[in-house]
């Protein structure tokens, strides 16, 4: 043990002197063995506090490395991170020790839990070559290249096997090797992904750092657990194809999919919720209520939208049109199909090409679908001097977009290849860029809230400077963009998580994502700073000094897409839709043939006061008409017969309280007409 010693700051303000080199669990051994053996592992901070613009004023905030530069690059020691229990403190530091209740430990379990599942099958199939296995919201996978294809009978034989490496309880241990030796080792034994991963993420010279559980050996930077054993739940749930490198040129790879809880009890209650989300699957309901299809005849990728999901559409659609006027913005539209030579212009052509369809040969140039709608804003603010005085200008548009996406990585509503975002560009000065953020923060929370969201998690996506071919613009314009949005964040008093690399190549974006009813997390809002597109486009105003200036500019979508913001609706209440976004808001049964008449006064009435009524006047029983009403999750249903046709009346059922008894027609409307003004969720 190192004679030098250093100042461990634990949370409750205690500070303890230990040496050099002491580890976590020993300093949690000293505090108490009871806490020592429910910890996981441990957070370490630096102790000098970073400056303001460093760090979020609500709570601070951590910076998530993309996924495989997660698991592979060198570790900062001077930045807050996640270490084993065993790591060596070698200055003073701030302290946390995680137990299985803290959120982070989940993530440790899960990525030492696909160290297990990478144990089994090697041990089981040892002609197998190792990609890679993060952990993710939902669990873990494992990239594994074999010539032969795992069977489900493979796969019940991993789940054994795992169980075998648990109860063998081996320590995770940290180990290291130079450089050179590791990358001989990987290609000697031809293990391609692996000397990939380690020529990708280290230089000549360094140590690469390997994990070891018995005689299983990855290259990884960690954190995991203790040990083996402590994985306590633990299944494999599906096995699918993937690319090496995501390129259908390279090899094929068998991607295993787990998942891992600290207890069984936590296990079964996930699955408990994926069946409630199979229930409430968009794809399903969306043809159970006849809300929309995908046509094979035209494509795949591509949405229709049926009659009951097009009233839904225009809620939407009239909702967001009517606060952008509210909010200042002008409504604009521009076309589907423009010029190819406006897509080199915009930078597109160059850094966006894979996700456009190819170019079309007319007779006066070449043409391309559009992939986003800013150029043609961008054309539209060109089109008439600016001044000072004019700014910000706030353009929107419900535009439809078309990306080209594989043919296997579409998904119903949430990943197609036409749809419509409900874009906005505001072109503003520099000085006024941190109030149109936080304006466009301000709606994005209404979006939410309005439309029944009660929680959502924040994003700040940078970029990555040392890849400098996949981005535009200078240092110091990146520095004033990401500080821009910073600002923004805290002074709405948001916490958020900084995303590296993650930023489009035109800026950086706060991302928005949308906390569902299961509590799943879904990319929606985006606000995304822009400096390289004034620029491309030469962009002016003349500022209050007469000179001329290039505005700033930012780009808005708050839905994300119109497809994917229904289909999470659909998700999020299971197609029972709140009455005001209902395609059909009453259903009126009559009892007889006789109330047809008094069937359709009501419907008039009804229509006249702005609702959506249907009525099914079939010659068929009236428990049979409620029922269906009931399956097309109808938010009312009002019956009659002699009583209430005499007194003017209905016989009020509601989707969540069944029989509400009768009320009077004209109650009934008034109460009807205050929900959906008030865009309420309750019934």
């Amino acid at each position: 043990m190192s004679t030098e010693t250093i100042a461990v700051h634990l949370p409750d303000g205690a500070i303890r002197e230990v040496s050099a080199g002491t580890t976590p669990l020993e300093i949690a051994n000293s505090i108490s063995p009871r806490l020592a053996a429910v910890c996981v592992a441990a957070r370490l901070k630096p102790v000098t506090v970073p400056q303001p613009d460093e760090i979020n004023c609500c709570g601070g905030h951590a910076e998530e490395p993309p996924e495989e530069a997660a698991m592979y690059s060198a570790v900062d020691a001077t930045a807050e991170r996640i270490v084993d229990l065993t790591t060596p403190l070698t200055a003073s530091v701030r302290l946390e020790l995680l137990t299985e209740k803290d959120p982070e430990a989940l993530k440790v379990l899960r990525h030492s839990a696909a160290h297990v599942l990478a144990t089994a099958v090697l041990e089981l199939f040892p002609e197998t070559k190792l990609g890679h296995g993060p952990a993710t919201d939902a669990g873990f996978f494992y990239d594994f290249h074999r010539p032969k294809p795992f069977t489900p009978e493979d796969l019940a034989l991993i789940q054994a096997k795992i169980a075998e490496v648990i109860a063998r309880n081996e320590p995770f241990t940290h180990e290291f090797e130079p450089r050179e030796q590791a990358l001989a080792d990987f290609e000697r034994d031809g293990d391609f992904m692996k000397a990939h991963f380690v020529t990708k993420f280290t230089v000549p010279g360094d140590e690469v750092s390997f994990y070891r559980n018995g005689s299983f050996v990855d290259f990884c930077r960690g954190p995991h657990l203790p040990s083996t054993g402590r994985v306590k739940a633990i299944k494999v749930t599906g096995l699918a194809g993937a690319y090496w490198l995501g390129d259908e040129k390279n090899p094929q790879l068998q991607r295993v999919y787990g998942t891992a809880f600290f207890s069984q009890k936590e296990m079964d209650a996930h699955f408990v919720r994926l069946e409630e989300a199979a229930k409430r699957d968009h794809r399903l309901l969306g043809k159970q209520l006849d809300l929309f299809s995908i046509q094979e005849l035209a494509g795949a990728g591509l949405i229709f939208w049926h009659p009951k999901g097009a009233i839904i559409r225009k809620v939407m659609e009239d909702w967001m049109r009517d606060e952008c006027l509210r909010r200042g913005y002008s409504l604009v539209f521009t076309p589907h199909v423009m010029r190819r030579e406006l897509w080199k212009v915009s930078g597109h052509e160059g850094f966006y090409a894979g996700n456009m369809y190819t170019p079309m040969e007319l007779d006066d140039a070449e043409y391309r679908l559009k992939p986003m709608n800013c150029p043609g804003h961008i054309l539209i603010y060109k089109n008439s001097p600016r001044s000072y005085r004019d700014l910000p200008v706030r353009l929107a548009e419900l535009g439809n977009v078309y990306r080209y996406e594989r043919s296997g990585t579409m998904h119903g509503l949430l990943r197609v290849r036409g749809f419509t975002q409900d874009d906005a560009h505001i072109f503003c000065t520099p000085g006024q860029i941190e109030d149109e953020v936080v304006a466009c923060i301000d709606f994005a929370e209404a979006v939410l809230t309005t439309f029944g969201f009660k929680e959502f998690k924040v994003e700040l996506s940078t970029w990555d400077p040392s890849d400098r071919a996949h981005y535009a613009g200078s240092d110091d314009n990146w520095a004033l963009a990401i500080n821009g949005l910073k600002h923004a964040l805290n002074r709405k008093g948001i916490e958020y998580k900084v995303i590296p690399g993650e930023a489009a190549f035109y800026g950086p974006k706060i991302d928005v994502k949308l906390v569902d009813v299961l509590g799943r997390l879904w990319q929606l809002s985006t606000v995304q700073f822009d400096f390289n597109l004034p620029a491309r486009f030469e962009l002016e105003y003349v500022g209050e000094d007469g000179e001329r200036h290039q505005p700033v500019m930012v780009h808005r979508a708050l839905f994300g897409s119109v497809e994917r913001f229904f289909g999470v609706l659909i998700e999020h209440y299971a197609g029972a839709f709140p009455l005001w976004l209902a395609p059909v808001q009453v259903g009126l049964v009559p009892i007889s043939e006789r109330h047809h008449e008094y069937a359709h006064k009501v419907e008039a009435e009804l229509k006249a006061a702005g609702l959506r009524v249907e009525v099914d006047d079939r010659n068929e029983k009236m428990n049979g008409k409620i029922r269906d009403f009931a399956n097309q999750k109808t938010p009312y249903i009002l019956v009659f017969g002699d009583k209430e046709q005499q007194a003017n009346a209905v016989s009020v059922r509601t989707r969540a309280k069944g029989d509400q008894g009768s009320m009077p027609l004209t109650e009934f409307i008034a109460k009807a007409k205050a929900l959906v003004e008030g865009q309420s969720m309750e019934l």
